[in-house]
């Protein structure tokens, strides 16, 4: 019979990364048809696994494009009266686990799966996926400030942020296309505010090999894995 490596199965069915699968066996979590199970192991089709005493179904992998409005958070739960982009989604899609995040006051692109590995793939700094941005700020960027960002780097409690700064237009200096591979929270609006400019609009276009393109706000689709 055919045969699977055990975290394997689990990222598949429980929307985890391989090695958050290897934590949850080397705790001793995991049984396969009553037996304790070991890192190394594999099941074949139909054994019976399950996890702190549940069973783990088998699932299809589920990747979404989302076009998130402004007003609207990642988490799953309400922050007051401010809605989750959850309620976006119909029933059969709200347990997918969102790839990165947006905040309330920005827009744009979010993934969101059921395949754990995926998300690690796409957020774990070593695989430099880019993501780029349209941003408008309160005031016209100096010359200066645009290559302190671009060339050497602006300094944020948590270290240094580079940014790719390309000007929308050569007769607008508060519209910007950035581009940036790091995930720091709030990063691009932290460093144009160590500056002195409040970012007014932060719209995600693109994250690695995925891009909006005519999907529109509040809207969203399903896609294949890039």
């Amino acid at each position: 019979m055919e045969e699977i490596r055990l975290n394997k199965y689990l990222a598949t069915n429980l929307g985890v990364s391989r090695r958050e699968a290897d934590d949850l066996i080397d705790a001793g979590k995991v049984s396969v048809n009553g037996e304790t199970a070991v890192l190394g192991a594999r099941i074949q089709n139909g054994a019976k696994v399950l996890v702190n005493g549940r069973e783990v179904e088998h699932r299809d992998f589920v990747y979404i494009m989302l076009n998130k409005p402004v007003g609207y958070v990642c988490s799953r739960k309400r922050q007051g009266d401010t809605p989750t982009m959850y309620e976006l989604l119909p029933e059969n899609l709200q347990a997918l686990k969102s790839v990165g995040r947006l905040d309330k006051n920005s827009s744009g692109l979010i993934l969101l799966t059921n395949d754990g590995d995926f998300a690690y793939q796409m957020t774990h700094p070593k695989f430099v996926k880019t993501k780029i941005y349209e941003v408008e700020i309160d005031r016209d960027l100096a010359p200066l400030h645009q290559q302190m960002i671009a060339d050497f780097g602006v300094n944020l409690p948590d270290g240094r942020s580079q940014l790719g700064l390309t000007r929308i237009s050569d007769e607008n200096r508060k519209q910007w296309i950035v581009s940036m591979s790091e995930g720091r929270n709030r990063q691009i609006r932290r460093t144009f505010e160590a500056l002195g400019y409040t970012v007014v609009k932060l719209h995600r276009t693109q994250f690695g090999p995925y891009a909006l393109g005519e999907l529109q706000s509040g809207e969203f689709v399903e896609t294949n894995k890039k």
